[in-house]
């Protein structure tokens, strides 16, 4: 209903300023919800963005005067436009072009439209946007094996799986790909260390801790003996020439470690379309270096390295090294050449690599390299990037593995639930604990600009009340608990022009606006738009529930509510599914 509404007043503004229709849809918007007195429901129009529309960087007025004449704008535009169905105002203010809704005609079209797209509801196409189906890559997680699975790789996971539930939602054709450093010089050093430190039985029961401690017992002996070093050394040559014995070593620390990984990331809902690694690379990265060579691209430098020039894509790195001066790859060389695979493999249309924003110069080189390679498709080439997490600690002391921050947030969750006198009896107390400490995680992590640093603090983070992902999952479990105990189902005839309270009106309004939310974080690849929104439907939800009561009211009124709490139940889900969390009925 409100996309008609838009419709409708667009069409009234383009017939008076001559622009097109489609830039009316774009620019009016449900006004938003923000709970005070006498606060009014409407569609809203930026008179600063018309202005820009019309008369683009053309004047050039003090800002005073550039104020005056906007609003002026506001006023004209304003006198010509006549009240349609369901717009019971129209006004100026000192930025906006109001437009104030009878929201009591639509609400039920508007609860009917939930129920009706329920889980798709937030995600339809508006009839306005031009939409084409793609094939999205997404690379994310990329943990590298034997080393410690930092924050920087929980972040990469946690954002890498909204950024893939995000794309998929809105219909594109998504691949989940874990691109893991199984390659390099830490497998020599591994395989050296396993001989004197390691432990078969370990290796079976706990891969990535065991293979760690011994990657950190190799590595201080290395320091210490040279000797040690050059064995690592030419183990690792061995594994590139592809010695037998050698590379049976570096298949069973591989497949060990990534079974423990699936294990792990199933914790999290997590799960992926395919398990790729720089060691499918080593050969095809020598083949690239063939073809740049006969392509004329691959220059030698004075050190005797190959270089390649991307000064007319990139000025920041005019040239880039693709090989050492004894011909080995580069991790650069590896990574051009996976994407030239992808490509031949998925056909992708855009490809997008979590990566923390230390990394933004390198994805720069990368897609430079491909597109002097005159790969178009190299435009389709996104990084998403992130700041450090700081101070993340668990009480064992710094955190170097997934499973140790996931059983530290289900520990101390569980520790919460215990001390808390309004914790009901659960069958699962321990399965909810896991789920709730996973939601804290992953609001944490999702709730500001990503390229932001933030500091990590387990008692803010684990709060029920506040902007949390327990008070998300509390909201949920709240509004189940409303249904369960109504007594009735909702029915075809619901009444919901008896939604007049200040608390219902805004609520229902702010359902509305999910559509805005999802648009604005694929716009950018920014969760927070659907953070914030879900974290004010949840403060709404909770005024509201506190006042509309469902049991004990009269029939027609309590039916409206239910159906008005189970439309918030529905699209709360929503958010948190494509966030990454899993909704709690009971907790």
């Amino acid at each position: 209903m409100t996309n008609n509404l838009r419709q409708a007043i667009a069409n009234q503004l383009s017939q008076i300023t001559g622009l097109s229709e489609g830039i009316f849809l774009s620019l009016v918007k449900p006004s938003q919800v923000l709970p005070k007195k006498g606060y009014q429901p409407g569609l809203c129009l930026s008179l600063k963005s018309l202005h820009q529309e019309l008369y683009g960087g053309s004047k050039h007025l003090p800002r005073n005067s550039l104020n005056d004449e906007i609003h002026k704008l506001g006023v004209d535009i304003a006198k010509q436009l006549t009240c349609i169905d369901h717009i019971n105002n129209i006004a100026v203010d000192k930025n906006h072009l109001n437009f104030r809704v009878e929201l009591t005609k639509i609400s039920k079209d508007i609860l009917g439209e939930i129920q009706e797209e329920d889980s798709k509801y937030g995600f339809q196409v508006k009839p306005w946007q031009s939409w084409k189906k793609q094939k999205i890559i997404v690379e994310y997680s990329s943990p590298n094996i034997a080393k410690p699975f930092h924050a920087g790789h929980l972040r990469s996971t946690l954002i890498g799986h909204f950024v893939a539930n995000l794309c998929s939602q809105l219909g594109h054709d998504v691949v989940r790909l874990n691109y893991l450093g199984d390659w390099g010089l830490q497998f020599g050093l591994l395989a050296i260390g396993f001989q004197k430190f390691g432990s078969v039985k370990e290796l079976s029961k706990d891969p990535i801790q065991h293979l760690f401690e011994v990657y950190v017992r190799i590595n201080k002996a290395a320091s210490q003996d040279p000797k040690v070093a050059e064995a690592a050394r030419k183990f690792f040559l061995a594994i590139e020439q592809g010695d037998g014995d050698s590379l049976v070593v570096w298949k069973r620390f591989r497949e060990f470690s990534i079974k423990e990984y699936i294990s792990t990331y199933q914790r999290l809902g997590i799960t992926f379309d395919a398990y790729h690694g720089e060691s499918q690379y080593n050969e095809k990265s020598q083949e690239l270096l063939q073809l740049l060579k006969e392509s004329a691209l691959l220059e030698t430098s004075e050190e005797g390295t190959s270089t390649i020039d991307i000064s007319e894509y990139l000025d920041s790195s005019p040239v880039v090294t693709m090989a050492r001066s004894d011909g080995t790859s580069l991790y650069l060389t590896r990574d051009v050449a996976a994407a030239i695979d992808r490509h031949q493999q998925f056909g992708f249309h855009r490809m997008i690599y979590v990566v923390d924003k230390s990394q933004t110069e390198y994805m720069k080189q990368l897609a430079s390299v491909l597109k002097k390679m005159n790969y178009k498709w190299a435009n389709g080439i996104q990084h998403v990037q992130f700041g450090r997490v700081l101070g993340m600690h668990t009480r064992k002391g710094d955190v170097v593995l997934l499973k140790d921050i996931l059983e530290e947030a289900k520990t101390r969750m569980l520790e919460r639930m215990k001390n808390k006198s309004t914790t009901k009896d659960l069958d699962n107390p321990e399965s909810v604990a896991e789920c709730l400490g996973i939601s804290a995680l992953i609001l944490q992590d999702l709730k500001s600009t990503l390229i932001a640093d933030y500091k990590f603090d387990w008692d803010k983070v684990l709060e029920s009340q506040g902007d949390t992902g327990v008070f998300l999952q509390y909201t949920h479990a709240r509004l189940k608990s409303i249904e369960r105990n109504a007594g009735f189902e909702v029915g075809d005839d619901v009444s919901a022009d008896l939604l007049v309270e200040p608390e219902a009106t805004q609520l229902l309004w702010h359902l509305t606006q999910f559509h805005e939310a999802v648009d604005s974080s694929f716009a950018n690849m920014e969760p927070k738009h659907i953070v914030s929104y879900l974290l004010r439907l949840s403060r709404l939800t909770s005024r509201a529930a506190k006042s509309l009561k469902v049991q004990g009211s009269e029939r027609k009124v309590a039916e409206s509510r239910l159906l008005l709490f189970k439309s918030a139940q529905t699209v709360l889900a929503n958010g948190m599914h494509v966030l990454g969390m899993k909704p709690l009925d009971k907790m």
